[in-house]
């Protein structure tokens, strides 16, 4: 046998239970899904900043990065939605070392994957308790969503998850916006075939049950650029690559057609430092054109408090996974955002 069982993984049910969210932040959230929904269905013009450290690896770091956030967010609100990124799945790339929040709660112990679930639902609770800022997460494993599904207010499918269809099924089922990344490949017609899945109703196993969903009509692309079969990064957020997709959403006629644009990962050529400079190319493209000004709704940054990357967790504030910004260029790249649009 090649399983070894080790212990029994507490309910969705058991896990809330035990670590609930709050009235007053319930209030907070379903404020914060408006706000964030309107962005999506058209009836807001604000931009959205999905902004954060590619990884939730250690809990100190995250708050301080949050309430930092949530001062600037305080000073862009007449033009910008902040939305935290706290990945806490988010593994290095190859599996090897670290693995997320849900596997290794603390670097120093033995994984332990129930700790790890309440790790994650009460660090997203004190974050939200700290900055009021509701925040997006990876689905990375679509059977660890119903254990978070009442604190996040946007979820991201990753360029190798986009494909997998328990992941599009269940972004079908939420009821805030699922970004569909372009796969590795950069075939955006996976993209979009990922959103008509997620936008449409379905019948299938989720969470120990059958379930049906309504659809999600929330669900929207993500750039990321691509890599071709040398390992050579090809971005996909130039004017020539949104308008190819602006013209793909109005041939298939989805609803609430949408854009948002990582600027780091491939169109970065991962060198984390270009992420200004892409931020403002997308704004440029986004008010010279009339289709592009509806359709970009927001940009991807991996921010965090210190910029680069390490191996440990020695240096507080520096992403063990990508390399990221650090807070004083984040903070001015918000400033100028704001000051384009």
């Amino acid at each position: 046998m090649s399983f070894k069982y080790i212990n029994r993984v507490p309910t969705p049910e058991e896990i809330k239970e035990a670590t609930p969210l709050s009235e007053s932040l319930l209030k907070v959230k379903a404020e914060r899904d408006k706000m964030i929904r309107d962005v999506f269905e058209g009836k807001s013009d604000k931009f959205l900043l999905i902004i954060g450290p590619c990884s939730a690896d250690r809990e100190d770091a995250l708050y301080d990065y949050v309430t930092r956030l949530a001062k600037l967010q305080e000073e862009v609100k007449d033009k910008i939605i902040m939305v935290p990124r706290i990945y806490t799945n988010k593994p290095r790339t190859t599996g090897e070392g670290y693995k997320g929040m849900m596997h290794q709660p603390n670097l120093s112990e033995k994984p332990n994957i129930s700790e790890g679930i309440k790790s994650i639902r009460r660090l997203h609770i004190k974050a939200i308790q700290e900055s009021g800022l509701t925040a997006a997460d990876e689905m990375l494993y679509s059977e660890n969503y119903p254990y978070v599904e009442d604190l996040l207010s946007y979820v991201a499918i990753g360029a190798r998850s986009v494909e997998n269809q328990q992941h599009r099924l269940t972004v079908s089922g939420m009821d805030i916006p699922g970004g569909m990344k372009n796969p590795t490949s950069g075939d955006i017609s996976v993209m979009f075939n990922s959103i008509k899945a997620a936008h449409i109703s379905h019948t299938f196993i989720y969470n120990g049950c059958e379930v049906e969903t309504s659809g999600n009509p929330l669900a929207h692309g993500i750039l990321r650029g691509s890599v071709n079969r040398h390992g050579d990064c090809i971005p996909n957020y130039h004017y020539e690559d949104l308008s190819a997709v602006a013209e793909e959403y109005a041939k298939r006629g989805y609803v609430n057609p949408a854009i948002i644009v990582d600027t780091n990962h491939s169109n970065s050529m991962k060198k984390y430092s270009e992420q200004p400079r892409i931020a403002k190319e997308v704004i440029f493209s986004k008010n010279y054109s009339k289709d592009l000004k509806s359709l970009i709704k927001g940009l991807m940054i991996e921010s965090y408090l210190e910029e680069g990357r390490q191996e440990n967790q020695d240096i507080y504030g520096k992403s063990i996974t990508d390399p990221c910004l650090g807070w004083k260029d984040s903070e001015r790249l918000v400033y100028d955002i704001a000051e384009s649009l």
